[in-house]
């Protein structure tokens, strides 16, 4: 039987879920270029400013700092399979979907798992980490979401890295969903192990995951007494391909670090101060057109600028919605995981995608949605309120600067 295929078409989209994100053409073309080998020195060159860059973007000093060949779920497991062995004592803090997905990790890599909840959409308060600590004999590791992407909540993380520090714990956050969007400072807060990936706030498509790790961190690498469970993402390897060694581990995704590198390079170039306000702005504007409509937001306080989640009205079908926002306006959202399923749109303004075209454009098409689904709504209100928000925020800066 042979096949007769076309060549490949692949629809326009205005990605705004909660990953991949709409991503910048010269990214794009960076990833077109030439294909060299895995072991060639320009490449080596290459994976040397990636490491560079992702360290300014972590802000840290860390060595072993660098892309594993993997999305986001792959960081997950690289940082908690090298940390914790059979045995150890681990806390994972839950507030949303990937904090759980956490302990499924670190009880299939041998952790004894003390498991701490909270109503998804809100944060924990250091007290509660710091009791459970306390009930623990040795923890070995302490870990939690920093933005938690099913729920749209953004947890604090210095002092609960002061209280497992004080217990003697190494200390894990997932940053997957806020590294280049809101600030990750990796040094400041004594983070010892992190892991991102380049989909979301980078701006670069899935395949890769950032990690950094603690000198302290590392020794424990060093220092364990039984291999790693999985030998791809073994970090003792890794490091040796990535470091000063180059000894081969696997073949890397080559035009994927490509487009890391522009991705990265993007960012800096922008700023990270000013990229950060960028989010926030965007998340103002959107959130300030969402309660115009008489919306509501489910994380009522620390939110994420990036990862905005809606209440649906009662009645209202998530699928349908997001069905006819794809359908009439090309917009891809997300709806709820796990205890959200159903109950919440998750609309992402990341990277490129977070701008004020793509949040006026979210606006009225879910304006328009609602109100021809029979929802009592302000019409016009939402954009009125988004403008609002961005001719205040041009005036400030045109007031900082003394114009």
């Amino acid at each position: 039987m042979s096949l007769q295929l076309g060549e490949l078409r692949v629809p326009r989209r205005i990605l705004m879920g909660p990953g991949p994100t709409e991503v910048n053409p010269r990214v794009l073309r960076a990833m077109s270029l030439p294909v060299l080998g895995h072991l060639d020195p320009a490449f080596l060159e290459i994976m040397n400013q990636v490491t560079a860059m992702l360290r300014a973007v972590f802000q840290t000093q860390n060595e072993l700092t660098l892309a594993v060949s993997g999305t986001g779920t792959a960081g997950m497991e690289a940082t908690l399979f090298n940390l914790i062995e059979p045995g150890d004592e681990v806390l994972v803090a839950v507030k949303g979907y990937f904090g759980d997905r956490m302990c499924q990790m670190a009880e299939r890599a041998g952790a004894k798992l003390t498991r701490l909840d909270t109503e998804w959409g809100t944060v924990f308060e250091p007290e509660r980490i710091g009791a459970a600590l306390k009930t623990m004999a040795k923890p070995k590791l302490v870990a939690i979401v920093h933005a938690e992407t099913s729920t749209g909540a953004l947890q604090p993380i210095e002092e609960i890295a002061r209280l497992a520090h004080e217990a003697g714990a190494l200390f894990l956050i997932d940053c997957v969903t806020s590294l280049g969007g809101t600030p990750v400072l990796i040094d400041e807060w004594k983070v010892d192990a992190a892991y991102s990936g380049t989909q979301k706030c980078l701006g670069s498509p899935p395949g890769l995951s950032p990690v950094t790790f603690s000198p302290r961190a590392v020794e424990v690498i060093r220092n364990r007494k039984t291999p790693p469970q999985s030998w791809y993402l073994d970090m003792g390897l890794i490091a040796r391909y990535w470091g000063g060694d180059r000894v081969y581990h696997h073949t890397a995704p080559i035009n994927a670090i490509y487009g890391c590198h522009e991705a990265l390079r993007l960012a800096l170039d922008e700023g990270l101060s000013v990229r950060f306000a960028r989010h926030l702005r965007n998340h103002h504007a959107l959130v300030a057109g969402v309660e115009a409509m008489g919306l509501t937001l489910h994380a009522s306080a620390n939110r994420l600028p990036m990862l905005n989640t809606i209440r649906i009205p009662t009645g209202l079908d998530d699928m349908r919605i997001r069905g006819r926002l794809l359908n009439e306006f090309g917009i891809e959202i997300a709806g709820g995981l796990g205890a959200l399923k159903g109950r919440i749109l998750r609309v992402g303004i990341m990277g490129y995608s977070s701008n004020p075209h793509n949040v006026t454009l979210f606006l009225a098409a879910l304006e328009h949605i609602l109100a021809s689904e029979g929802v009592k709504i302000p019409r016009g209100a939402a954009l009125a309120s988004a403008h609002e928000v961005y001719t205040q925020a041009a005036a400030s800066v045109s007031d900082h600067s003394g114009k």
